[in-house]
């Protein structure tokens, strides 16, 4: 089984940043992708960023392009979204997600979810 634990949430006011962070572990996490989706309240859970093994592919929304920035950690098993000029309509819980295919992640069900960490932006 794989296991994710996410971190970093908060509160904060508009303009400002915040660091998400994603720890997997596992006897079955292997060279695996590492992702983020959020859900807002009433809203429906969507993709926000991608990247793969290696770190040399990432992938993000269109509301992600420019603001928030998708890393991977030297181990590999831990992973990194950096959000910066946060505004109101980024507050949702953001949940770490994984595949076997970066390329899939966004688009087909992961391998496994993390528990999600709360996100307020206030304005």
């Amino acid at each position: 089984q794989v296991q994710l634990v996410e971190s970093g949430g908060g509160l904060v006011q508009a303009g400002g940043s915040l660091r998400l962070s994603c720890a997997a572990s596992g006897t079955t996490f292997g060279r695996y992708a590492l992702g983020w989706f959020r859900q807002a309240p009433g809203r429906e859970r969507e993709f926000v960023a991608a990247i793969s093994w290696s770190g040399t592919t990432t992938s993000y929304d269109n509301f992600a392009k420019g603001r928030f920035t998708i890393s991977r950690g030297d181990a590999k098993n831990t992973a990194y979204l950096q959000m910066n000029s946060l505004k109101p309509e980024d507050t949702a819980v953001y949940y770490c997600a994984t595949h076997d295919n970066v390329g899939m992640l966004a688009t087909t069900p992961p391998i496994a979810w993390g528990q999600g960490t709360q996100v307020t932006v206030s304005s």
